[in-house]
């Protein structure tokens, strides 16, 4: 799945036709429980989820299935240039690190000609909202261009997360500057099959502004 909207990668084969994807060596950036990685194995791919968290990656054990775990920075990848003929992440990595540009570029470089790069992001203009499901999640309650990260604190003041807000023109310059060609950006509607309300998803928001960008890059 690319977002709370339900798109599948089945269905939107954004990565490629599924048949196509066997044998491709690929690597899940911000993998978490690497989900993503086991769906991309059982379609005969040879995939590689790389995460931060070793809390999440030890997750991904407990469930179990025969993908390589790596635990490292997606900023500073530690795979050689041209390692993987595809990358994608969703809703990993990009939204929690202040210079996205740092870990496009390394996904460029860890890229071989022609490899395509896939992520999906909230879409900037949810920011200007309330992070609400219901009526006042609808009305614009701050500044879409204010990219003052949003910060949770412990007890003692310690930053426990961060995401940092990006507009949409910031994430198509980031692309580009970073040498990825954008091949599309896809904005998924809300289904009518999705009936799920949770956090700030439900229906009502999800028919009426956009959830998910999904950036769809390639390396030349």
């Amino acid at each position: 799945m690319w977002g709370p909207e339900g798109l599948d990668e089945v269905e939107a084969e954004l990565l490629g036709p599924p048949e196509e994807l066997e044998g491709k060596e690929i690597l899940e950036i911000g993998a978490g429980a690497a989900q993503c990685s086991r769906w991309l194995a059982a379609q005969g791919a040879r995939p590689v989820a790389l995460d931060l968290s070793h809390r999440q990656l030890q997750h991904s054990l407990r469930i179990g299935g025969p993908v390589p775990l790596v635990c490292a920075d997606a900023g500073a990848l530690p795979f050689a240039d041209g390692s993987f003929d595809l990358a994608c992440s969703a809703y990993g990595a990009l939204p929690f690190v202040a210079d996205p540009r740092l870990v496009l570029r390394e996904v460029r470089r860890v890229l071989r000609p022609g490899g395509r790069f896939v992520f999906s992001v909230t879409h900037p203009v949810r920011w200007a909202f309330p992070d609400e499901p219901g009526p006042e999640g609808l009305s614009v309650s701050s500044s879409y261009f204010d990219r003052t990260p949003y910060v949770e604190q412990d007890e003692e003041g310690r930053a426990v997360y961060v995401e940092h807000h990006r507009t949409l023109g910031d994430r198509v310059r980031d692309v580009v500057a970073s040498g990825l060609r954008l091949v599309d950006l896809v904005e998924p509607e809300w289904p009518a099959w999705n009936t799920s309300e949770w956090g700030g998803w439900s229906p009502l928001r999800g028919n009426l502004i956009p959830g998910t960008a999904i950036f769809v890059c390639e390396r030349d």
